[in-house]
């Protein structure tokens, strides 16, 4: 009877399992997101640096802030995967601790409570880290001519 009682309760923790794992899932795919966009960066500020020496006046001086902005991006999305990863970790931990938690037969309740509040913290601050970058992105868009003045609308 004692075995059956600790098979039911690794299977109850099996199952307490399944929604931090969908969690890790979820972080995995930002992770993606941001090394794609990491990715890109990175080679835009490659191709910008092999021009620099071939720029003299105005355009050097475009081309050096253009390499500035995509240094901040860059800056925003390491910060980001950071977190994202350190998110991940603390998932990987919980996931841990409800296993630990059930072979031990102890209540670690609070360790799950403040690795979870962590990781939350983790996401909000990678999240907004994210959603800094993706408007340093936007606010740096030039579409069309450049230094063409346009007329105001109506």
């Amino acid at each position: 009877m004692q075995a059956d009682a600790r098979v039911e309760s690794i299977a109850h923790v099996i199952q307490m399992a399944i929604a931090p794992v969908f969690l890790l899932t979820g972080i995995a795919s930002m992770l993606v997101v941001l090394t794609n966009r990491l990715a890109r960066v990175i080679d835009r500020a490659r191709l910008l640096e092999d021009h620099l020496p071939d720029l003299t006046g105005e355009h050097k001086i475009v081309v050096g802030g253009d390499l500035h902005m995509l240094s901040r991006r860059a800056r925003h999305i390491n910060r980001a995967i950071g977190l994202f990863t350190t998110a991940a970790l603390l998932v990987c931990l919980i996931i841990m601790t409800l296993f630990v938690s059930a072979t031990i037969s102890r209540d670690i309740s609070q360790f799950v409570v403040a690795f979870f509040v962590i990781t939350m913290l983790c996401l909000i601050t990678g999240l907004l880290s994210f959603l800094r970058e993706v408007q340093l992105a936007i606010n740096s868009l030039r579409i069309g001519p450049h230094g063409v003045v346009r007329p105001p609308p109506g």
